[in-house]
Order: C-alpha cells, then sequence, then structure tokens
C-alpha cells in the first residue's frame, strides 16, 4: 500500500513530488488513472504563459474551496495568474501567488518521461492552449471519430 503524502509540506520542504492527477480537468495532456506527473517547488521562478502549476484554491472558492489543483497558466498580470484546464474553457483567477505551489515538470505516461521543456511538448501545449476559446468546435469532430472507429473494431 501507498503511503499517504502531504504534498504541500514535501513542496515547501524544497523537494519534488510525484503524484498520479485525479479527475479530466486536463485531459489530453494528462489521463486520470495513466499519467503521473513531477511537481517541484515553484520558488521564486518566473511564471509564465503555458506553465502547469500546482495550486490551493482559496477557502472562499465557490467550487472544491481548499482543493489542490494542476492547471494551465493561461494569463500574467498584476492582480494574479490566471489558470485553466486543457480540457475546459472556464478561467480561474486571478491567483495570488501564495496559492501557487508548484510547477509540473516531467509527465510520465506508459514508461515514458516527457519533460515539459521539450520543444515538441511546449509547441503542442501552446497551440492547444492558443485554441481554447475554440478547442470544443476543433475537438468533437476528433470524438465522433473515435467513437466511429472504436464500433467497428468490437463488430
Amino acid at each position: 500500500m501507498q503511503e499517504k503524502v502531504n504534498i504541500d509540506v514535501v513542496l515547501k520542504s524544497g523537494k519534488p513530488v510525484g503524484f498520479y492527477p485525479q479527475g479530466n480537468s486536463m485531459y489530453p495532456t494528462i489521463v486520470p488513472g495513466r499519467d503521473s506527473v513531477i511537481v517541484e517547488p515553484l520558488g521564486d521562478r518566473k511564471v509564465k504563459r503555458g506553465d502547469v502549476l500546482l495550486f490551493r484554491r482559496s477557502r472562499e472558492a465557490l467550487l472544491y474551496p481548499g482543493m489542490l489543483v494542476i492547471h494551465r497558466v493561461c494569463r500574467v498580470k498584476k492582480d494574479g495568474v490566471y489558470m485553466v484546464g486543457d480540457n475546459e474553457v472556464q478561467v480561474e483567477g486571478p491567483l495570488e501567488r501564495e496559492q501557487l505551489l508548484g510547477i509540473m515538470t516531467e509527465l510520465h505516461r506508459k514508461k515514458k518521461i516527457i519533460r515539459t521543456t521539450n520543444p515538441g511538448y511546449r509547441m503542442l501545449t501552446g497551440t492547444w492552449l492558443f485554441i481554447r476559446p475554440v478547442r470544443f468546435i476543433v475537438t468533437k469532430p476528433v470524438v465522433l471519430i473515435k467513437r466511429i472507429f472504436k464500433r467497428e473494431k468490437k463488430v
């Protein structure tokens, strides 16, 4: 049985932490139950558009107050950081610097390690973030095609 780790405590101690994110908000980048991530302490790093950060929602948040969330930075402004899941269009923010706990540095998928500094990863996720306002229009035909192929395989 795997020991439960307090992610906040590990990151605040200056150590990286690995875990399997739950939920579908970062799909297709992070697939729950399959992919794991490595998150390092944010420290004094400059946050930029496209970074994937782990943050804790405020206790006053309307949706899941106090919950740990891993999402992508879509805007950085003077009033804070604005985040969005790769499977969402609703932007969350502004988040205060104190809410930001760590930055994802690696994605582990099927025995492969994908570093977030990898140019291919940055290009793909940058494009996905850019098309955020219309991504459901883009992805709907892809989902339909996948369903058709899954039905044909069953026959």
